[in-house]
C-alpha cells in the first residue's frame, strides 16, 4: 500500500481510500481493507497533523492479516508524524 499527504486547512486529518477491483478481486476483502484503515485512522486522528491522506491499496494487500496490516499502518502515520514535524 502506498499514502499520499499534502496539508489541509481543516484542522484535522482526512482520509480517502482507493481499492481497484484490479489489485483486490473481492469486495470482501476490499471492504475489510478499507474498514482497517478507517479504524487505524480514527484511534491516530488526535497524533495525525491536519492533511489530507490518501491511501492506494496495492496488489496483494489483501493477502496480509490483520496484525500485518495494521504494523505497516502504524508505520506509516509515524513516518508522516515525523515527517510533518520536520517540515514545521
Amino acid at each position: 500500500m502506498m499514502a499520499l499527504a499534502r496539508w489541509n486547512t481543516h484542522g484535522h486529518p482526512r482520509l480517502g481510500l482507493v481499492v481497484s477491483k484490479k489489485n483486490v478481486k473481492l469486495a470482501v476483502q476490499r471492504n475489510r481493507f478499507k474498514r482497517l484503515v478507517r479504524e487505524s485512522i480514527r484511534l491516530r486522528q488526535h497524533q495525525l497533523p491536519a492533511v489530507d491522506i490518501v491511501v492506494l491499496a496495492r496488489r496483494g494487500v489483501h493477502e496480509l492479516d490483520n496484525e500485518t496490516l495494521h504494523r505497516q499502518l502504524h508505520g506509516m502515520w509515524k513516518r508522516l508524524q515525523r515527517e510533518a514535524q520536520r517540515d514545521a
